[in-house]
């Protein structure tokens, strides 16, 4: 099993409802294929970096996931599918990216990082 972190960009016409539902149709697609998460974090609503299909704007989601390597490979087809999706981006993770990850859901800060005064 691989970690891997996911983010994918849904189209903005999307209600909260529909979001929510497009979210947990993946998450159980992933557990249903052998994978589990560790956690997802809905982003919203946030601006593009340039237009997409001709839209400004996309609601985000980013997953993180364990996962056998076969699994990413029916994502993506399930993606390539779905006309709400506008990107998605896979990320294999490494021993180091998912302590930093886990140090930064736990609110602990590293020796590098400066703490705020």
């Amino acid at each position: 099993m691989n970690n891997y972190e996911l983010m994918v960009i849904f189209t903005p016409v999307l209600n909260d409802e529909s979001y929510a539902a497009a979210q947990k149709k993946y998450v159980d697609f992933i557990t249903e294929h052998g994978g589990a998460i560790v956690n997802s974090n809905p982003w919203g609503l946030k601006s593009l970096a340039y237009p997409i299909q001709k839209k400004t704007t996309g609601m985000y989601w980013v997953v993180e996931y364990s996962a056998p390597s076969d699994l990413n490979e029916k994502l993506k087809i399930q993606f390539l599918r779905d006309d709400n999706v506008m990107r998605h981006l896979f990320v294999k993770l490494d021993k180091h990216a998912v302590e930093y990850n886990a140090r930064k859901k736990s609110g602990v800060k590293a020796e590098t990082e400066k703490a705020e005064a």
